[in-house]
């Protein structure tokens, strides 16, 4: 949080900048190593580890192995409920697409800030971010679909049991719908995560200008219930963190079910 004369800046938090000031310019680019990229960096190591550490394959699975096997079985079958028997074969990709966010997104929520000179980032509170992450399933989305049914995926756009005389409107309402999916999908969690941390830093404005204030009455009035309301806001934005990374697969299954099943 960057402030000065007072006032609290809740947008620094999404600045991007280099790592250590240390700028690399190839050719004309900026290739520096940024404080977005370490967080990427350090949000796959957590996944590394965490898988590393839950893939023993105990007979007697201990707490590490339990959870592991928790989140794949929770994904795997949502893959199963919305796509069929095939949905397991994407268990991979929509396992490691969900904790990607999931750990993203918690980290983003770590009080590192405590710690002088780290300041914490949530790389889900960028577009590009979210937008590749979108574009990414959207693009397995159309391998599947081309690949499994051709020429005759376009069929999707023609829903059964479409009249003949709204043929000229019903297939380019579909298709703009489905051309729309990567936006939305991206545009989604990166709302719910930019909002919420948005809010998060509005309210530390105010308990730290409330506590500096040099009236009495202000600690008492402004600090004390924004540090409460902080507390309860941090509370949710935690429950959201789980609930977009949820969304995020649960829709990547859907549009998978379309390529494959075509409904």
């Amino acid at each position: 949080m960057a402030g000065t004369g007072g006032k609290i800046d809740p947008m620094h938090q999404f600045l991007i900048e280099p790592v250590f000031d240390q700028r690399w310019i190839v050719g004309g680019y900026d290739l520096s190593f940024t404080n977005s990229a370490l967080w990427m960096v350090a949000t796959l190591l957590v996944l590394w580890v965490f898988m590393l550490g839950g893939m023993k394959r105990e007979l007697v699975p201990g707490r590490w192995q339990a959870a592991v096997e928790t989140f794949t079985g929770f994904i795997g079958s949502m893959l199963t409920a919305n796509i069929g028997p095939e949905g397991r074969k994407f268990l991979p990709y929509v396992f490691s697409l969900f904790m990607f966010i999931l750990i993203a997104n918690i980290l983003g929520m770590m009080p590192f800030g405590i710690v002088p000179g780290v300041h914490p980032f949530t790389i889900t509170s960028h577009l590009t971010v979210t937008g590749v992450l979108a574009i990414l399933s959207f693009a397995i989305v159309l391998i599947v679909g081309f690949s499994r049914h051709g020429l005759h995926f376009f069929s999707l756009f023609v829903p059964h049991g479409t009249p003949w005389w709204l043929m000229w409107l019903i297939p380019p309402v579909e298709l703009f719908s489905f051309l729309v999916r990567p936006f939305s999908l991206g545009l989604r969690l990166f709302v719910a995560m930019t909002a919420g941390h948005i809010l998060m830093k509005v309210l530390a404005g105010f308990v730290i200008n409330g506590l500096n204030a040099e009236a009495l009455w202000v600690a008492p009035v402004v600090a004390i219930p924004s540090f409460l309301l902080m507390i309860g806001i941090t509370l949710l934005e935690l429950l959201v963190c789980a609930i977009q990374a949820y969304v995020f697969a649960l829709l990547t299954s859907l549009y998978l079910n379309d390529a494959v099943n075509l409904h």
